[in-house]
């Protein structure tokens, strides 16, 4: 029987993620999923290794290009990518010998047909391991944002952009957190089980359970190799949820009986907590443009249990005025950069664009000019993104506030750095008479 190699499979995912524009998890999922005969820890192995790679890619890219006379722009993808994972190893992985990662590689570029580029491999990663200590980097002080690009590994147009309207020590810091392995958090579904049970059950299922601290609902979780495979979240005990994103909905305020809009809703777990809130009593529309994604939403529906959520197909862009005045709260989570994101798709940094930010922005202001006139005299309206571009965030809440009859109620901004959750950006206003 062949013997699985997970390095090969991780190189191919990432060629698939970088060489053919995949989205980091989307791809990471269906090649776990193909490669059925990976027990869980080499499907942890090959996770580690994708996304720390992902991660770390300009820093992993310098490394190579001080040891390489062929730089990484120049070198084929199976060849870079075999370089990439090996180094991210040795750099980022000490529990497996330098030695292992070297001849590792070179034992799989020969397999794939590249046995006259086995020396030059070998050779690279010889040299980095021998100078591993001694690489140089940009100076800080001299020039922070090369520094922090290499380093954390960030364009430098984005660095530039985040120092707009952060401190240096800032960007610095959040980029450093973004980096690091995000927790997994989880929305207890009250309307069938207490925290305090969800964690005792999960506990007897062989999780470890930390209490989370910024909601009385939310529970972070490790050790489960699979979560659809939990009997609890099978029974819909819980849904996965970022207790940033709980937060978006507590800032709603749905209470039992309410009329709630939930505008840009998919995959729908702000519609869930915020059925958990409303203890399943009143009515929420859960809309998106994407009729495939609603079906995410259903799914999720029937298997929490949730009564009073109906899903429609619904483009915030547009104004649909039987929907006028008709909300006690409306929540648009509106499509962003997802820079808040990175530490659990770090793709992101590498595809989007400042051409982006601004294109975003407008979409969001579109949405805000529409969807507005949803919510009753002295309803809430809720906006909220996974990103920390001013952009997008408080230059479009400034801008609505001024063109439209609503008053701030509470500003959020979370980040990795300082919150240990999503980089998320909360706005709560009230429609005035």
């Amino acid at each position: 029987m062949k013997k699985i190699n997970e390095r090969e499979i991780a190189v191919f995912a990432l060629i698939d993620i970088l060489d053919s524009g995949g989205y980091n998890n989307i791809v990471l999922k269906r090649t776990l999923n193909q490669n059925k005969d990976l027990n869980t820890t080499q499907k942890s192995f090959v996770t580690q290794i994708v996304n720390g790679t992902l991660k770390n890619i300009i820093h992993l890219d310098y490394i190579i290009d001080c040891f390489s006379k062929t730089k990484t722009t120049k070198m084929k993808p199976l060849i870079l990518n075999t370089l990439r994972i090996s180094v991210y190893q040795i750099k980022f992985m000490d529990k497996i010998p330098h030695s292992a990662a070297c001849n590792e590689a070179v034992n799989l570029v020969k397999a794939k047909g590249f046995k006259t580029l086995s020396g030059f491999v070998n050779g690279v990663l010889r040299s980095i391991i021998r100078n591993l200590e001694n690489i140089e980097y940009p100076d800080y002080e001299k020039n922070p944002v090369a520094h922090i690009s290499v380093k954390y590994s960030y364009p430098v147009w984005l660095i530039e952009y985040f120092m707009e309207f952060m401190k240096e020590d800032e960007v610095k810091e959040l980029c450093a957190k973004s980096n690091d392995v995000p927790r997994i958090s989880i929305s207890t579904n009250t309307t069938k089980i207490t925290r305090e049970l969800l964690m005792k059950k999960l506990a007897d299922e062989g999780m470890e359970v930390v209490e989370g601290k910024l909601t009385d609902k939310s529970v972070y979780i490790s050790k489960t190799a699979n979560i659809s495979d939990s009997p609890s979240f099978k029974e819909g005990l819980f849904h996965v949820m970022d207790e940033s994103s709980m937060l978006a909905v507590e800032a709603l305020s749905p209470k039992e009986g309410d009329t709630v809009y939930d505008l840009c809703s998919a995959p729908g777990g702000k519609s869930f907590y915020a059925s958990y809130l409303m203890d399943n009593k009143g009515v929420i529309e859960s809309c998106d443009i994407y009729e495939h994604k609603l079906e995410l939403v259903q799914q999720g529906i029937e298997r929490l249990g949730i009564e009073i959520i109906k899903t429609y197909e619904h483009d915030a862009t547009k104004y649909y005025e039987e929907r006028a005045n008709k909300a006690d709260c409306v929540l648009i989570d509106a499509p962003c950069t997802g820079f808040g994101l990175l530490r659990k798709k770090p793709d992101i940094k590498y595809t989007k664009t400042k051409d982006d930010v601004y294109a975003l922005a407008k979409i969001q202001r579109e949405i805000l000019s529409k969807s507005h006139n949803y919510v009753k005299i002295g309803g809430i309206l809720v906006y909220s993104t996974c990103t920390v571009s001013d952009e997008e965030n408080i230059k479009n809440v400034e801008w609505f506030i001024k063109n439209y009859n609503y008053e701030i109620s509470e500003i959020k901004q979370l980040l990795p750095s300082s919150d240990n959750t999503d980089g998320f950006f909360i706005a709560r206003m009230i429609r005035k008479g």
